[in-house]
């Protein structure tokens, strides 16, 4: 039964999409070679001088070479002794052998250096990348399987793709040069050089391609492997899997793992290798069947001895070329698609913000959210829903609310980490979108209820809070002295330069509520924030120490704007509002005493909570 021509039209479509695919996936060589050319110009040279020399003199070699073999046997058969000629052949071939041992040695010397100079460039540029995205970014699953694949092996591929370029140069100029030579003994010898290398690279391009395609399948694998051994091996998670015995659960998922990835592997291995050792017998036979042709021609007296080795030689290290050249190609094509993954993280869309305000439209007027809602990137529900608030200059607010109801994100949105999904946020009359990032943030002083412990030095973990005065000594006096940091790290040897944590030698650990004293010292580092808040940053301590904290910070920011966040509420009654929250919405606001007044979701919390102390 006949196809019928659309069948036979979407099959050629098929295969014209494919080939169009394969040869597209190169446009990443171009940009691998601008990224080594800038990495270094003269090591970059340094490969390609090399590469044309180790190209040229392989074919030069072999000709010489034949002119020794045919003087011998002229001088043997005409007894005639050692012809001086015959030595110098022999000088010159020693001395193009030494010029290609020396240009293999730059080539090896330039890829050396270029490999640390080039990986660290392609490092750096994934964490510069990462420090212009968006936090939500951060929170999205498919972002972090980019960056998996791109820190793999994208550091070390583009200079792969450049060597193999520069290998496929090279090995183009010694096969043009070794297609002269055999041309002289027959032009169906270079066909069959070139024919008989086929069949193995068509192989090696489809199995790249499959190689490819399964580490991109499995790059969410990848990562939980990459957690679970974060988890088992770090410290901050040490306690918890020793004391609730996860470490066997754990390790056995992580085994798990790595067999499903392993047998993948296995399969894919053992195809590739012996789909490329059946068709790799075909050039092998290529060689035989072409080099017995040429033993009998010479027989036949066709041609002279010399230039029998001479095609021999010229043959093997043609079929070696040819070889070299394909594997170079499928290689190619195979850096190319792990590069993409490269560029496909490097090209990740970046919210750039076109504020340039550096002052507010109306000095003054405090801070604003304006029906403000916010839904988080492939969340079904708001976060936050029609929220609207005024806070003044000198007044304090405290939110309230359970575990999920919005208070934290709305401090994301005041702090520009999200913008909000409608409404919006202002500052002394100016919309936040409309600030310059670093204005605003010099207006802002925020320490999170999950804020970072830096294995750094006990003042820089204070300077943490205003990169401008990092290592400001005497600012970090003045940040402790007023997060109440100041008595506890004065009986710390070293003071504000003893090393904390555990990572690094001589470090030391800090209890919960010392830490948290730390980062309380942290938001004070910005000394021009006239927004301060704090997000349950004294979880950690007992009641008296946060009423201390937050006694402390009301007395220091009566003349700024003030967010407290707490579950006490012997903490936030201090606060001139509460605003109470309850699934992204304001549900009550007023002061401690209106609220009790109305009985409701406070009132109710309040007691709750008194009655614990009873």
């Amino acid at each position: 039964m006949a196809a019928s021509p659309h069948s036979t039209t979407a099959s050629s479509g098929t295969s014209n999409q494919g080939w169009r695919e394969y040869l597209g996936v190169f446009r990443y060589s171009r940009r691998a070679i601008e990224l080594v050319w800038q990495t270094s110009r003269l090591l970059t040279v340094v490969l390609a001088t090399g590469t044309l020399i180790a190209g040229l003199l392989p074919a030069a070699a072999a000709w010489v070479g034949q002119l020794i073999v045919d003087g011998v046997v002229a001088a043997i058969d005409a007894n005639a002794g050692i012809p001086a000629d015959l030595l110098w052949l022999v000088a010159l071939e020693g001395g193009i052998m030494m010029g290609i041992a020396g240009a293999q040695r730059a080539i090896q010397i330039a890829q050396s250096l270029l490999r640390a100079q080039l990986g660290q460039r392609v490092n750096v540029m994934i964490l510069e990348k990462a420090q212009s995205l968006e936090l939500a970014d951060f929170e999205d699953s498919e972002f972090y399987d980019k960056l998996t694949r791109a820190r793999r092996e994208a550091s070390s591929r583009p200079l792969s793709l450049v060597n193999r370029t520069f290998g496929l140069i090279q090995n183009g100029i010694s096969l043009a040069s070794f297609a002269g030579l055999l041309l002289g003994f027959s032009p169906w010898a270079v066909a069959i050089l070139v024919a008989a290398g086929l069949p193995q690279f068509f192989s090696e391009a489809k199995f790249s391609g499959d190689a490819f395609r399964l580490f991109r399948w499995r790059s969410p694998d990848t990562r939980r492997q990459m957690y679970l051994e974060t988890v088992l091996a770090r410290e901050d998670s040490a306690k918890e899997v020793k004391l609730f015995e996860l470490g066997p659960l754990f390790l056995q998922r992580y085994r798990d793992i790595f067999k499903r990835l392993y047998r993948e592997d296995r399969r894919l291995t053992l195809r590739r290798d012996l789909w490329g050792f059946g068709l790799g017998l075909i050039a092998t036979l290529a060689f035989y069947g072409t080099y017995a042709w040429i033993v009998v021609t010479t027989v036949a007296g066709q041609i002279t001895l010399g230039q029998m080795t001479m095609y021999l030689s010229v043959f093997r290290q043609g079929q070696s070329a040819v070889s070299a050249s394909l594997t170079a190609i499928s290689g190619m094509y195979e850096d190319n698609l792990y590069l993409s993954n490269l560029y496909e993280y490097l090209e990740q869309p970046i919210t750039v913000g076109s504020g340039e305000a550096t002052a507010g439209a109306d000095p003054g007027d405090g801070l604003r959210f304006e029906s403000v809602s916010f839904r988080y990137p492939g969340s079904e529900l708001d976060a936050l829903s029609d929220v609207s608030l005024h806070l003044t200059p000198s007044r304090s607010i405290a939110l309230v609310g359970s575990n999920g109801s919005g208070k934290t994100t709305l401090i994301k949105l005041l702090a520009g980490l999200y913008a909000p999904s409608s409404g919006r946020i202002l500052l002394d009359g100016t919309d936040l979108r409309d600030w310059d990032s670093s204005a605003l943030r010099e207006r802002i002083g925020i320490i999170f209820q999950d804020f970072m412990r830096y294995q750094l030095p006990v003042g820089e973990n204070i300077g943490a809070g205003d990169v401008a005065h990092f290592s400001d000594e005497e600012r970090w006096q003045r940040a402790a002295r007023k997060g109440l940091a100041e008595t506890f790290i004065e009986d710390i040897p070293g003071g504000y330069h003893a090393q904390l944590g555990r990572w690094f030698r001589d470090g030391r650990e800090l209890s919960g509520g010392q830490w948290q004293k730390i980062a309380v010292a942290r938001a004070f580092m910005r000394e021009g924030a006239d927004v301060l808040v704090l997000d349950e940053p004294t979880a950690a301590m007992d009641a008296a120490a946060e009423a201390e904290i937050f006694e402390h910070f009301r007395a220091l920011t009566e003349d700024r704007m003030a967010i407290l966040i707490s579950h006490r509420f012997s903490t936030v009654r201090m606060a001139d509002e509460i605003i109470v929250m309850d699934g992204g919405r304001i549900i009550e606001r007023g002061n401690h005493d209106s609220l009790l007044a109305e009985n409701g979701h406070y009132a109710r919390l309040f007691r709750l909570q008194a009655a614990g102390y009873q």
